[in-house]
């Protein structure tokens, strides 16, 4: 009796590390690469500042504190504590405010459906600006890869869709160990530097 609680709590605990390495993957994925785009962005193009010392370290900190806040107060806070009976998302969401009748029936309704197409769009086009993001990293190591950069970021592309048809599980478990090792080495050039 206790050999099968201890295999039955052993394989609680497996089961709980193999799904925090999924959602690792999932989602703190594109809260981990966002901030690579956001900050190239603060430096390069028409309304850029100059990479000064001071001018880093503030970016850093509008980042930083922004992805403390959003997902201190909003997601934790509120986005957690509403739900339509264990149902959560946006037309969920929605329903709760939706009234029988009356005036503002279409317009809550309008603004729930203009919620879920943005959901949608941004759905459709993280992913295009997260990878090409990343792969024009390679622009930075040689200009060799220039013009290999649309073709690598297309490949890159078919795959993780192609990937994705398997489940949301199946892209985490992929990307949940690539997620690990780059906030590892984020954290650990962090302290070096």
């Amino acid at each position: 009796m206790a050999i099968k609680k201890e295999n039955k709590r052993n394989d609680s605990k497996k089961y709980l590390l193999l799904l925090s390495l999924s959602a690792l993957g999932v989602v703190y994925g594109d809260i981990g690469t966002s901030p690579l785009y956001a900050f190239r962005v603060c430096f390069h193009g028409s309304h850029s500042v100059e990479p000064t010392h001071d001018n880093v370290l503030g970016v850093l900190s509008m980042i930083f504190w922004a992805l403390i806040i959003i997902i201190s107060l909003k997601y934790l806070l509120l986005i957690l504590r509403a739900d339509n009976q264990g149902e959560g998302g946006i037309l969920a969401l929605m329903e709760l405010v939706l009234p029988e009748k009356g005036k503002f029936k279409p317009i809550i309704l309008a603004m729930g459906l203009f919620g879920a197409a943005l959901l949608y769009g941004d759905g459709s086009i993280t992913p295009a600006i997260s990878v090409l993001s990343a792969v024009e990293g390679l622009e930075v190591a040689t200009p060799v890869f220039i013009p290999y950069i649309i073709p690598i970021t297309l490949a890159i592309l078919f795959l993780l869709f192609w990937i994705q048809r398997r489940g949301t599980g199946g892209v985490g478990i992929l990307f949940g160990p690539v997620m690990l090792i780059w906030f590892f080495v984020l954290a650990v050039s962090g302290i070096v530097h």
